[in-house]
Parts: structure tokens; C-alpha cells; sequence
């Protein structure tokens, strides 16, 4: 099986950077743009029919993100069971990963509420006024709220993207793989004295887990190109 997985990485990053690119812009620009027209009756429509052209494009995103994500933690689920470190950091990764969703498609789910009511006249498109239904000013307040917690929380999906690919670097996966042997091993010491075969599987044990660097350190910097 190939080291490199160029597509998975690609549709990862493309789709986060859509997802994070396309929720920023439409509360800057968007939503921004719409609460400067004349009308106030119109501030909703049309904010309404910008976000419906751009939800086909911002699912394919976030349809594209998903499986390169899925695809990259099965490819490197072996490292991940090897180096100290990683398993905690893909956690993370998924717990903004699923709040991101329920945040972009509770998101969804208030716009459509917001196009259906008509043309009620509006401070902005999150915005009420003092002629704005009770309905539609209780959907604009949690809509500003998401607004806001969607870039916010695709953003620090980069960050956490851009902190585990340091983790890939060859030094990293060395000192992750010996980190995880190490605190094998004191657990051991720490369950009691066992005599020569006790000590034998730990020196077993930590030649095991020497091999398992060197393996994943070379995987690594094949994939690199080193």
C-alpha cells in the first residue's frame, strides 16, 4: 500500500478551507452587504437567496472534508496506536469536527426558517427591529450567535490540522513512539517486581517498540520525500 495519499489530504484540506472560507465570508459579506439596503423588507430575501446558492457548494465542502478526514485516520490509525500523543489530538479534531456540523446545520436549519417567513422588515439579516416578528427575532439571535461559532470553530480545526502534521515530522514520531514504550514500561514497574521473566518481556518489550520508531520514522520521511 502506497505512503502517499495526496487525494485524501487534498479533499481534507480543500473542504476545510471552503467550510471555514465560505461561513466567514457570508457573515462579513453576506449578511453584512444585506443590512446595508434601503428596504428593510428585503434584507432577509435577500441574504436568504445568497446562502441558498452557496449550501450546495459549502455540503460538497463539507461532504469532501469528512471523507479525507475519515480516509487519513484509517491510513494512520497504526501511528496513531504508536506515538504518545496522537490518539488525544484526533479526539479533539472530532470534537470540533461534530460541533461544527450540528453548529453549521442547526445554522442551516434557522436560515430556512428565516426564508420562509416573507419579507418582514429587519435592522439586519441577525438583527431585529422594533416592527420585526417575535418569531423571526428569536431565529436572528441564535443565527448571530452561529454565525460567529462556525468560523470560529472550523478555524481552530486548522490550527489542530496544522499542529498534527508537525506530529508527522520524523523527530516527532521518534520521541511519540519511545514516549508511548516508556510509559508502557512504567506501568509495568509500577504493578510490582516479576523476576527474570518480567524483566525479559520488558527489555522484549522496549527492543519492540525501538523497532516500531525506526519503522515510523522511515515511513515518515518517505512520505516527506527525505
Amino acid at each position: 500500500m502506497s505512503d502517499q495519499h495526496t487525494a485524501l489530504r487534498s479533499m481534507h484540506d480543500l473542504g476545510l478551507a471552503a467550510w471555514f472560507g465560505g461561513s466567514l465570508m457570508g457573515a462579513l459579506g453576506v449578511n453584512g452587504a444585506a443590512a446595508r439596503m434601503g428596504d428593510p423588507t428585503q434584507r432577509l430575501p435577500v441574504a436568504s437567496a445568497a446562502w441558498s446558492r452557496w449550501t450546495p457548494v459549502n455540503a460538497a465542502a463539507i461532504g469532501a472534508h469528512i471523507a479525507g478526514a475519515v480516509g487519513e485516520m484509517v491510513t494512520e490509525s497504526p501511528r496513531m496506536a504508536a506515538q504518545a500523543g496522537v490518539g488525544r489530538t484526533s479526539a479533539v479534531k472530532t470534537a470540533l469536527t461534530v460541533g461544527a456540523l450540528a453548529a453549521t446545520g442547526y445554522s442551516r436549519l434557522l436560515g430556512m426558517r428565516l426564508a420562509k417567513s416573507g419579507g418582514p422588515s429587519v435592522q439586519g439579516v441577525t438583527e431585529p427591529n422594533q416592527q420585526t416578528p417575535a418569531n423571526v427575532a428569536a431565529c436572528q439571535r441564535r443565527l448571530k450567535m452561529l454565525q460567529w461559532a462556525i468560523p470560529a470553530l472550523t478555524g481552530a480545526l486548522i490550527v489542530v490540522t496544522a499542529y498534527m502534521g508537525e506530529q508527522q515530522k520524523p523527530g516527532q514520531v521518534l520521541r511519540g513512539v519511545l514516549g508511548r514504550a516508556n510509559g508502557v514500561l512504567n506501568m509495568s514497574r509500577a504493578m510490582g517486581r516479576g523476576g527474570g521473566l518480567m524483566h525479559a518481556s520488558r527489555k522484549a518489550g522496549m527492543g519492540a517498540a525501538k523497532i516500531a520508531a525506526v519503522r515510523a520514522v522511515r515511513r515518515q520521511m518517505a512520505m516527506s520525500g527525505r
